[in-house]
């Protein structure tokens, strides 16, 4: 079954290019045309999946809620999940739990290993790990976990202000996108999944072959 579905994947792929070309030859519109060939590829080969989407990052915003909401008006195929985003629950569960200590780093210690094993499994099963960083607190766990992320080779979408972009230029260099807010975030999960995309960015937006053949 899985050679017979990479055979009409490249079928499809084949035929579709073809198709392509015959479309943009013809004179029918570049972008109705592609986006309907790039619908029939992914119905052609692609199976149905849910996304397990893991948001990492600072806990001082509503970046995640921003993410969840768009995630579900464009009813993406998408499941979030976090880190506990309690602030005094994530420093408290460990001596709660297994009982008080005395000494600070004892405390600190019981309740970090005990997240550990929530960050941890669900960064392992994420398909893609989101890392918001932001600019009024340094975000220690947010690097911790997208150098992770990036270690056992998960995609990594970076989240931050544009005055972000120096200090975390090599953060940003392991990342296969770097948004600035959290609708690019949505933008982007929406064209990995389904192809869609979103109005230009940039005002007067031209695409680089047209801009090519007008030289």
């Amino acid at each position: 079954q899985v050679m017979l579905r990479n055979a009409a994947a490249k079928f499809v792929g084949l035929s579709g290019a073809a198709a392509l070309r015959q479309t943009v030859s013809s004179g029918t519109p570049r972008a109705a045309s592609f986006t309907a060939l790039l619908n029939r590829r992914w119905m052609a080969y692609t199976p149905d999946r849910m996304w397990n989407v893991y948001l990492s990052g600072e806990i001082h915003s509503d970046w995640r809620e921003l993410i969840a909401e768009g995630v579900a008006s464009k009813q993406l195929p998408v499941d979030l999940s976090s880190p506990n985003t309690s602030h005094e629950d994530s420093d408290d569960c460990g001596a709660i739990i297994l009982g008080d200590e005395d000494k600070r780093p004892n405390y600190d210690n019981k309740g970090a290993r005990m997240n550990a094993l929530r960050t941890k499994t669900l960064l392992e099963e994420a398909d893609i790990v989101v890392v918001r960083f932001g600019d009024k607190y340094r975000q220690w766990n947010a690097a911790f976990e997208a150098g992770y992320a990036s270690a056992i080779n998960k995609p990594l979408i970076i989240l931050h202000p544009p005055a972000l972009e120096h200090p975390l230029k090599e953060v940003n260099a392991f990342a296969s996108v770097v948004c600035e807010e959290p609708e690019q975030v949505v933008q982007t999960l929406e064209y990995v999944i389904t192809g869609r995309l979103p109005p230009p960015r940039t005002p007067g937006f031209t695409p680089m072959v047209d801009r090519l053949k007008a030289k």
